[in-house]
């Protein structure tokens, strides 16, 4: 996969990087890693809200 960044992206990009001593290869991974666990507990979540505000209905569809 090959990631096109903005120029503006890229610079911000390698700014936070070298603050933080890493490639900006290791800050992409880290963005997207925190993206992606951010998803699941969302996820995760939405999943639980919609069984505890509709117990009752999915405990008449489960009979």
């Amino acid at each position: 996969m090959n990631l096109r960044l903005s120029s503006k992206q890229s610079e911000a990009l390698r700014k936070a990087a070298k603050q933080d001593g890493i490639s900006m290869h290791e800050a992409a991974l880290a963005a997207i890693d925190s993206y992606t666990s951010r998803r699941e507990k969302r996820l995760r979540e939405a999943i639980a809200l919609v069984a505890k505000e509709d117990k009752e209905l999915l405990k008449r569809l489960a009979q």
